[in-house]
């Protein structure tokens, strides 16, 4: 059988790919790589040289490379089967990873090249990726004793299965839910738009009226304009209680928390930590939970007198509207009502300026000015009619690509993000440059129109596009350390944050504008009422973020997690945080993907931490011109270039000459008297 898996020669062979080419892709290479790794146990390590890492880097890169692919449409086109086929080989490749990180030969040709001659002699690049091996090795168990070994593998294991059941659950809930509406009086105050979608996908299904679901572009506008409570009512508590107790049983994740919270406390006690979050934060800036904790709480301090003030006109609102008592599914449209009333500006008057084709003229503009990089679109092998293939091209070569899939569709996994396609790497004969995947779930083109984005949509955009430019860029070919490899979690957003910054500049706003009727650039005093919106409710969206992360932190604290309360843990946190409090079946843990099914887990913090970096990064730029060529080279060299080569402190002081401070982070959010 052909497997364009295996036969990739640049670029993925996408529109070729099936699920029965997945499993035996990934056996091919595990059984390949296997077969190499025996023959670097029997080195004579009196002779070891760096030839060893490249080999071992070499092997990493052909297995993450078949497996970026799988991983990444599982994510976006999902199906029963190709489910099964994922989950059947993530199970080789976590036992091919725990056992590689537990081969103590492997570990002792490490251990020995460091302390040999030769180690001095290696660059500082390599001599980081031989200290990260070493401690990626013992957070790995290579130390344990037998039993312990296979206690450890079988722990890992579990964690990959939940993890991946946690998200199915997350993901099928979001996809079964639909609500139809025949009675159009329910629907007064929707915006058109999305009342198109909806009778669209009512005649899709088969139905009259309006069909709404819970993915984003369709279920944040009905609790911002639905004037009938009841339906906002119904929408929120079926997106508040998703994959819990109170929905379909074999959907709940509840007990798929318990088992995670306790199977990472197992695997940190086996390594000798007091919890999982000291084991999270070994490889982080961060130096540890406590810290982390004040920092959290620190900043709810700041933010909270804003917070309160927030919510205080909120319920002002709210009442003279009589209701008088403010619930969760309350808040959007009453915050909407008071945005509108405070600077005169709506979501849904903004949306008309940012056609998607117009948006993303002003991005690559703002891409263009900063890094002197032109981004044209190209031709390559998709996954879906919707997806676009774009490349990066200075001085006439092309330096990176990305595939963009912009809009929501079912069995598509909710939220925007960017991962790694392909790495910039010595060991790639055919494409010496890296690739990425940018993907989001915006609305999808209505008719003839083209799609609208809503302002927060183009922050997300310039949010995720800063993380593919952080891959995209990178200079170093070591694998290891090739774009946001190595780069401490807690670093990570830094790049994605500070080009969220992009979208409050006018010299942006005016290029990247363009009304979908009249055609004209968003007038200069709109612009000054979306700035003077800005921050608005910026102490009570601080709050919400210190409130998950808080929480994070604190149920991965636990030693002995296996009688935790999760629910009354997060009841404590917004005791001390909050000024919204959800109602008490809200379930917001059991769809909290990040940290349950992602990669932050006791991590989560690592938002506002990456926050206070690109603040005041961003703050170099507003001194010396939003789109400065000088300051942008400078932010490429030193902090997008470099990747996981240095630590990723070492990488802010040499851009900014100094330690991070808060002050541009309150004073961007608002938060200063």
């Amino acid at each position: 059988m052909n497997n364009p898996i295996l036969e990739q020669i640049d670029l993925p062979i996408f529109d070729e790919i099936k699920a029965e080419h997945i499993y035996p892709a990934i056996t091919t290479i595990i059984i390949e790589n296997k077969t190499k790794i025996k023959e670097i146990e029997n080195y004579e390590i009196s002779k070891i040289d760096y030839k060893f890492v490249d080999e071992l880097s070499l092997l990493d890169y052909k297995l993450s490379n078949a497996w970026s692919q799988i991983g990444h449409l599982n994510s976006v086109m999902n199906s029963d089967l190709y489910r099964g086929e994922y989950n059947k080989c993530r199970e080789l490749i976590t036992d091919f990873y725990s056992n590689l990180s537990q081969n103590t030969k492997i570990f002792n040709l490490y251990k020995e090249l460091k302390k040999s001659t030769i180690f001095e002699s290696l660059s500082a690049m390599q001599q980081k990726i031989i200290n990260d091996e070493i401690k990626d090795f013992k957070l790995g168990g290579v130390d344990l004793d037998e039993d312990k070994k296979t206690t450890f593998k079988e722990l890992q294991s579990k964690l990959a299965k939940l993890s991946s059941r946690f998200e199915e659950n997350v993901l099928d809930e979001t996809n079964n839910y639909t609500l139809n509406i025949t009675d159009e009086s329910l629907l007064d105050g929707i915006p058109k738009d999305i009342l198109e979608s909806a009778k669209a996908l009512a005649k899709e299904n088969d139905q009259k009226g309006h069909t709404f679901t819970l993915h984003f572009p369709c279920y944040i506008p009905v609790l911002q304009y639905a004037k009938n409570r009841n339906l906002r009512k119904e929408m929120y508590e079926a997106y508040a209680k998703k994959a819990s107790e109170f929905s379909d049983k074999k959907f709940d994740n509840t007990t798929i928390i318990k088992d995670i919270l306790s199977h990472r406390a197992s695997i940190a006690r086996l390594l000798g930590f007091n919890n999982y979050a000291e084991l999270s934060i070994d490889r982080k800036m961060a130096s540890n939970p406590d810290e982390v904790c004040s920092f959290l709480r620190d900043l709810s301090n700041k933010a909270k007198p804003y917070g309160l003030k927030d919510f205080e006109e909120l319920k002002e609102a709210a009442k003279k509207d009589g209701v008088e008592e403010l619930e969760a599914w309350d808040v959007a449209f009453y915050s909407e009502i008071i945005k509108q009333n405070k600077y005169n500006i709506n979501d849904q008057e903004i949306k008309q300026f940012f056609p998607e084709n117009k948006v993303f003229e002003g991005l690559f503009n703002v891409i263009k000015n900063l890094y002197d990089i032109d981004i044209i679109e190209s031709k390559a092998s998709i996954w879906h009619t919707d997806v676009k293939y774009y490349e990066l091209l200075q001085d006439n070569k092309i330096i990176g690509s990305f595939y963009l899939d912009l809009y929501a569709r079912k069995n598509k996994r909710g939220g925007a993000w960017m991962d790694e396609c392909i790495s910039k790497t010595k060991f790639n004969e055919n494409i010496d440059y890296p690739v990425a995947y940018l993907t989001c779930n915006f609305s999808s083109p209505i008719g003839n129109n083209p799609a609208l984005f809503t302002h927060d949509e183009v922050i997300t955009l310039f949010h995720e596009c800063g993380h593919g430019l952080h891959h995209l860029l990178t200079e170093i070919s070591e694998f290891n350390v090739s774009g946001i490899k190595g780069v401490e979690w807690d670093a990570v957003e830094l790049p994605s944050q500070f080009m969220e910054n992009f979208c409050w500049d006018w010299n942006v706003i005016k290029n990247m504008t363009q009304h979908i009727h009249t055609k004209e650039s968003m007038p200069k005093e709109l612009f000054n009422k979306l700035i003077a919106s800005k921050n608005f409710q910026s102490g009570m969206q601080s709050l919400r973020q210190i409130e998950f992360a808080l929480f994070d932190m604190l149920i991965h604290m636990e030693s002995n997690p296996d009688n935790l309360d999760v629910i009354s843990t997060l009841e404590s946190v917004r005791d001390e945080v909050a000024v919204v409090r959800p109602p008490n079946w809200n379930r917001f843990p059991h769809s909290f993907s990040h940290i349950f099914a992602g990669g932050y887990a006791a991590g989560y913090y690592s938002y506002k931490w990456a926050e206070v970096l690109s603040a005041d990064v961003f703050e170099e730029f507003e001194n010396n011109g939003v789109l400065s060529k000088d300051v942008g080279a400078r932010f490429r060299r030193e902090i997008l270039s470099v990747g996981g080569s240095r630590p990723a402190k070492e990488s802010f002081i040499k851009f900014k000459g100094r330690e991070p401070s808060v002050d541009a982070l309150l004073r961007h959010n608002g938060l200063t008297a």
